[in-house]
Formats: structure tokens, sequence, C-alpha cells
């Protein structure tokens, strides 16, 4: 039996993880990155990253491949990078070839001064 953590360690060892940073700058750079925002619904109504749009994790793998191609670039991002990281490993394993978890999520997003929305 594992842990929440052991599960978490296990899909940050097999998946991407991106900045902050690193995703402002290829949204800068007209790349055309899919940044998806897995939170709960009531998270996202705080406040999200200005360039995302919502999929709740609840629902992604059955919302996500009639909204998303599976050769597009996505970057997931939650709170912290936990769920996303859960969610790029579940979305590699449904084919999708180019998808990244936003290590430190939200947080770091508004940290960094990233673009929010009501």
């Amino acid at each position: 039996m594992k842990t929440a953590q052991q599960l978490i360690a296990e899909a940050k060892a097999s998946i991407s993880e991106v900045t902050t940073s690193e995703v402002q700058d290829r949204l800068a750079a007209g790349e055309p990155v899919v940044l998806i925002d897995i939170r709960e619904q009531n998270e996202w109504n705080l406040g999200h990253a200005a360039p995302a749009q919502y999929i709740g994790r609840g629902v992604l793998e059955s919302q996500i491949e009639s909204r998303v191609p599976r050769d597009a670039q996505v970057v997931l991002m939650c709170a912290s990078g936990n769920r996303s990281a859960l969610s790029a490993r579940t979305l590699q394993e449904m084919g999708y070839t180019n998808v990244a978890s936003l290590a430190g999520g939200f947080r770091d997003w508004v940290a960094s001064g990233g673009a929010v929305a009501d």
C-alpha cells in the first residue's frame, strides 16, 4: 500500500515539471502552450492564472480529449504542483506526448507576478 506522498513522488519522477518563469517565457514568445488549471471549482473562482483554462481534476480524463489535441504543449496547474503531477502522469498514459506539471503551482504563479484573473 502506498501513501499519497509516495504516489506523488513516483509521478514527479516520471513526468516533466516546468517552472512558472519557463511557462511565462513560452507564452511571451507566442508558443502555443495550453495551460490547464485542474484545481477545484471554488479554488478557480477565487482567482486563476489569466491564460489558463479550467478543467477540474475530477473530470480531466473525460473532458481533455474533446478540448485539447494529444500533441499540444500542455501544462497542468494546481495549487502547489502535486495534483498536477499526478494528472500529468495520467495524461501521459492517455497518449499526451508533450505534457508537464507546473512546479509550485498557482502559488508560485502568483508569487512570480503572473497575471491573475477573477
